[in-house]
Protein backbone atom coordinates (compact mmCIF):
# COMPACT_ATOMS: atom_id res chain seq x y z
CA UNK A 1 0.00 0.00 0.00
CA UNK A 2 1.24 3.47 -0.89
CA UNK A 3 -0.20 6.15 1.37
CA UNK A 4 0.30 9.71 0.12
CA UNK A 5 -0.29 12.74 2.30
CA UNK A 6 -0.18 16.21 0.78
CA UNK A 7 0.50 18.68 3.56
CA UNK A 8 1.65 21.61 1.40
CA UNK A 9 -0.85 22.69 -1.26
CA UNK A 10 2.02 24.19 -3.28
CA UNK A 11 2.64 20.67 -4.59
CA UNK A 12 -0.83 20.56 -6.15
CA UNK A 13 -0.58 24.11 -7.46
CA UNK A 14 2.68 23.26 -9.26
CA UNK A 15 1.81 19.68 -10.19
CA UNK A 16 -1.94 19.00 -10.06
CA UNK A 17 -1.26 15.28 -10.67
CA UNK A 18 1.35 15.07 -7.87
CA UNK A 19 -0.48 12.26 -6.09
CA UNK A 20 -0.56 10.10 -9.22
CA UNK A 21 3.09 10.91 -10.02
CA UNK A 22 4.14 9.86 -6.53
CA UNK A 23 2.06 6.70 -6.56
CA UNK A 24 3.39 5.64 -9.98
CA UNK A 25 7.01 6.26 -8.99
CA UNK A 26 6.71 4.43 -5.67
CA UNK A 27 4.93 1.49 -7.30
CA UNK A 28 7.56 1.31 -10.06
CA UNK A 29 10.38 1.31 -7.51
CA UNK A 30 8.71 -1.39 -5.42
CA UNK A 31 8.14 -3.49 -8.54
CA UNK A 32 11.75 -3.05 -9.68
CA UNK A 33 13.07 -4.37 -6.38
CA UNK A 34 10.47 -7.14 -6.45
CA UNK A 35 8.87 -6.06 -3.19
CA UNK A 36 5.30 -7.22 -2.71
CA UNK A 37 4.91 -6.79 1.04
CA UNK A 38 3.61 -3.90 3.09
CA UNK A 39 3.69 -0.29 2.16
CA UNK A 40 5.17 3.13 2.38
CA UNK A 41 3.88 6.53 3.48
CA UNK A 42 4.95 9.55 1.43
CA UNK A 43 4.51 13.08 2.72
CA UNK A 44 4.57 16.04 0.34
CA UNK A 45 5.28 18.95 2.63
CA UNK A 46 7.13 22.24 2.91
CA UNK A 47 10.75 23.12 3.54
CA UNK A 48 10.23 24.03 7.20
CA UNK A 49 8.66 20.65 8.04
CA UNK A 50 11.52 18.80 6.34
CA UNK A 51 14.04 21.06 8.07
CA UNK A 52 12.50 20.15 11.44
CA UNK A 53 12.59 16.43 10.62
CA UNK A 54 16.17 16.69 9.39
CA UNK A 55 17.22 18.52 12.58
CA UNK A 56 15.41 16.11 14.89
CA UNK A 57 16.45 12.82 13.28
CA UNK A 58 19.72 13.62 11.49
CA UNK A 59 21.02 16.58 13.52
CA UNK A 60 21.21 18.64 10.32
CA UNK A 61 19.39 21.95 10.70
CA UNK A 62 18.48 22.55 7.06
CA UNK A 63 15.84 21.56 4.58
CA UNK A 64 16.74 18.91 2.05
CA UNK A 65 14.87 17.54 -0.94
CA UNK A 66 13.90 14.10 0.40
CA UNK A 67 14.19 12.23 3.68
CA UNK A 68 13.64 8.51 4.10
CA UNK A 69 12.82 6.88 7.41
CA UNK A 70 13.03 3.09 7.23
CA UNK A 71 10.65 1.36 9.63
CA UNK A 72 11.85 -1.31 12.00
CA UNK A 73 10.69 -4.81 11.11
CA UNK A 74 6.97 -5.02 11.71
CA UNK A 75 4.20 -7.57 11.10
CA UNK A 76 2.51 -5.31 8.54
CA UNK A 77 5.67 -5.12 6.43
CA UNK A 78 5.56 -1.32 6.43
CA UNK A 79 8.81 -0.16 4.80
CA UNK A 80 8.83 3.33 6.24
CA UNK A 81 8.13 6.95 5.50
CA UNK A 82 9.41 9.48 2.98
CA UNK A 83 9.09 13.27 3.21
CA UNK A 84 9.71 15.70 0.35
CA UNK A 85 10.16 19.47 0.68
CA UNK A 86 8.36 21.48 -1.98
CA UNK A 87 10.61 24.54 -2.07
CA UNK A 88 13.85 22.58 -2.27
CA UNK A 89 12.48 20.20 -4.92
CA UNK A 90 11.01 22.99 -7.04
CA UNK A 91 14.23 25.02 -6.84
CA UNK A 92 16.37 22.00 -7.80
CA UNK A 93 14.11 21.16 -10.74
CA UNK A 94 14.42 24.73 -12.03
CA UNK A 95 18.19 24.82 -11.50
CA UNK A 96 18.59 21.47 -13.28
CA UNK A 97 16.27 22.45 -16.14
CA UNK A 98 13.84 19.58 -15.45
CA UNK A 99 10.10 19.46 -15.06
CA UNK A 100 9.09 19.28 -11.39
CA UNK A 101 7.11 16.13 -12.19
CA UNK A 102 10.26 14.32 -13.35
CA UNK A 103 12.29 15.48 -10.36
CA UNK A 104 9.50 14.44 -7.99
CA UNK A 105 9.34 10.95 -9.47
CA UNK A 106 13.12 10.63 -9.28
CA UNK A 107 13.20 11.62 -5.61
CA UNK A 108 10.32 9.28 -4.73
CA UNK A 109 12.12 6.35 -6.40
CA UNK A 110 15.33 7.41 -4.63
CA UNK A 111 13.53 7.52 -1.28
CA UNK A 112 11.94 4.10 -1.76
CA UNK A 113 15.34 2.59 -2.58
CA UNK A 114 16.71 4.05 0.66
CA UNK A 115 13.87 2.41 2.58
CA UNK A 116 14.93 -1.02 1.38
CA UNK A 117 18.59 -0.51 2.17
CA UNK A 118 20.17 1.04 -0.92
CA UNK A 119 22.59 3.88 -0.29
CA UNK A 120 25.14 6.05 -2.10
CA UNK A 121 27.90 6.47 0.47
CA UNK A 122 30.52 4.82 -1.73
CA UNK A 123 31.02 5.06 -5.50
CA UNK A 124 29.99 1.42 -5.93
CA UNK A 125 26.79 1.93 -3.91
CA UNK A 126 25.99 5.12 -5.82
CA UNK A 127 26.53 3.38 -9.15
CA UNK A 128 24.19 0.54 -8.19
CA UNK A 129 21.50 2.86 -6.80
CA UNK A 130 21.66 5.27 -9.73
CA UNK A 131 21.42 2.34 -12.15
CA UNK A 132 18.21 1.18 -10.48
CA UNK A 133 16.85 4.73 -10.52
CA UNK A 134 17.54 5.01 -14.25
CA UNK A 135 15.65 1.77 -14.96
CA UNK A 136 12.70 2.78 -12.74
CA UNK A 137 12.46 6.23 -14.31
CA UNK A 138 12.85 4.97 -17.87
CA UNK A 139 9.80 2.78 -17.24
CA UNK A 140 7.91 5.95 -16.26
CA UNK A 141 9.09 7.84 -19.34
CA UNK A 142 11.41 10.08 -17.30
CA UNK A 143 14.82 10.87 -18.85
CA UNK A 144 18.04 9.86 -17.09
CA UNK A 145 18.29 12.28 -14.15
CA UNK A 146 22.07 11.95 -14.11
CA UNK A 147 22.70 12.59 -17.81
CA UNK A 148 23.12 16.34 -17.34
CA UNK A 149 25.54 15.81 -14.46
CA UNK A 150 27.84 13.47 -16.37
CA UNK A 151 29.51 16.32 -18.22
CA UNK A 152 30.10 18.14 -14.94
CA UNK A 153 32.47 15.54 -13.49
CA UNK A 154 36.18 15.42 -14.23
Amino acid sequence: MIDIEIEDEAWLAAAPDAELLVEDAAAAALTQIDFDGGGVTILLTDDESVRELNARFRQKDNATNVLSFPAPQNPEGHLGDIALAFGVCAREATEQGKPLAHHLQHLVAHGVLHLVGYDHETDAEAEQMEGLERVILAGLGVPDPYAAEQGDHD
